[in-house]
């Protein structure tokens, strides 16, 4: 996987996760909710039903309060009794049931077939024993009690709930029901709504989400691509300065090769030619034979003077024999002889067993600090050091010169080069070069934490 695509999928996949459990938690509390929702309106509409099966016993106890309550107990009393109930119904499915303390159905205006019946054993589609439930609530004072019976309407079995009483004075037990399974459809269709809402709640979530990803996603390409290019220009650039440093340098030892060394070698074969010729004739000629051959001498030493002085700006053999502080230590004499600035040199800790790469480094970042100096900052004093503590090596140069503007200098198109090589110079190595200047002096600080 590419560093692109990394990038991508770091900056994406944690929304992804974040958006999934987001959803995962938004559909547990919708869940959540329409369970709790379910109950809430399942208890209040139980609870209204509950009221009005007692509203509906009340209605009928009363409707046969003056027959119960007349001290009669004939059987022609009660089949008036029995009469009234069962003609006191309400819709298709409501209606007044009656049985006798020993499970004897008395009265059953939607199952007359049972009229006469004893049920005292008889079990609902469940295997519970309802009649004999029905005649224990009522003799408890009366109460609610659920179960299952077949629905007139439909004549299917359905849950339903039931409410009795006794009929004391004759031993009597009377009740009326609802049948549940509306309550239940009611209920699924409150739970279905509430599933779609939240299926659309996670849709658009779903849709968001997807939108946000897309967004992250495209954004990050966007920024790599633009970085991207960036990064290609600054490329570019950097190689292109790196081509015109080699072009200095090479036409800088080509004026040096030219205007000094092949100069002087050709007077020197000048020299040698005319002593040769001299060397044939009299005394005298001789003589200045012999003074021009020393004086060849000495240009030859001033050749090699000037040929040890290219390879040490090329790269000091002190550097690979010694090591970096008495390689510093010569670059801040021979600086201070020929511009004219003393340059103290001071070296602390172990600073003689450095990696070849960070040396060259530091010498090459030391060498274009002591050149800005010299150009730019009309400096009187020049301090060098090189200390190491512990793994970190740091490198200081410190003038008393005029300083310059860092801000201006960075952003500047043809200024700082030398700046931005030491900076790119400690990057490679994985170093850091910091720069102070004010109107009283400049330091140039590099440093880099050598590895165990």
């Amino acid at each position: 996987m590419r560093l692109k695509q990394k990038v991508i999928m770091l900056a994406v996949a944690p929304l992804v996760v974040a958006l999934c459990a987001i959803t995962l938690y938004v559909r547990q509390q919708a869940v959540t909710l329409a369970q709790q929702q379910r109950d809430t309106i399942g208890s209040a509409y139980l609870a209204s039903k509950e009221a009005e099966l007692r509203h509906y016993v009340e209605l009928a106890t009363r409707s046969i309060a003056h027959l119960t309550q007349s001290g009669r107990s004939d059987p022609a009393t009660q089949a008036e009794a029995i009469r009234i109930l069962s003609s006191l119904s309400y819709g298709s499915d409501g209606y007044f049931f009656v049985y006798d303390t020993r499970g004897k159905n008395l009265a059953h205006p939607r199952q007359p077939e049972l009229v006469g019946t004893d049920m005292w054993n008889w079990r609902d589609s469940t295997g519970s024993l309802t009649i004999q439930r029905l005649i224990g609530l009522a003799q408890g004072g009366g109460g609610f009690l659920r179960y299952t019976w077949a629905k007139p309407s439909s004549k299917t079995a359905a849950p339903k709930l039931g409410y009795v009483v006794p009929v004391a004075h004759w031993g009597w037990v009377m009740g009326t029901g609802i049948y549940l399974d509306d309550v239940e459809a009611a209920l699924e269709l409150v739970e279905a709504q509430q599933s779609r809402n939240s299926d659309q709640t996670l849709l658009w979530m779903a849709v968001l989400a997807t939108l946000a990803t897309i967004g992250v996603a495209g954004g990050g390409l966007a920024l790599n691509i633009s970085e991207g290019r960036l990064a290609d220009a600054k490329l570019r650039a950097l190689a292109q300065r790196v081509v015109e440093s080699q072009e200095e340098e090479r036409a800088r030892l080509s004026r040096d090769l030219h205007d000094g060394i092949s100069q002087a070698l050709v007077s020197v074969k000048l020299q040698l030619e005319a002593g040769i010729i001299r060397l044939d004739g009299d005394a005298g000629k001789r003589e200045q034979a012999r003074a021009g051959l020393e004086r060849t001498v000495d240009q030859v030493n001033t050749v090699l003077g000037e040929v040890r002085r290219i390879s040490h700006d090329l790269r000091p053999t002190l550097l690979d024999d010694m090591g970096l502080a008495p390689a510093l230590e010569y670059l801040a004499r021979e600086f201070g002889e020929d511009a004219g600035t003393p340059v103290r040199f001071r070296a602390t800790g172990a600073v003689d067993a450095l990696p070849d790469m960070v040396g060259t480094v530091l010498f090459r970042i030391a060498q274009e600090a002591l050149t800005n100096v010299e150009r730019h900052a009309q400096a009187s004093t020049i301090e060098l050091s090189l200390e190491r503590v512990a793994n970190r090596v740091s490198l200081s140069i410190a003038d008393d010169g005029v300083g310059f503007d860092t801000d201006d200098v960075a952003v500047h198109p043809k200024r700082g080069i030398g700046l931005r090589n030491m900076m790119e110079r400690m990057e490679a190595i994985g170093g850091r070069l910091s720069v102070d200047s004010t109107s009283s002096g400049t330091s140039v600080v590099a440093s880099i934490d050598l590895k165990e």
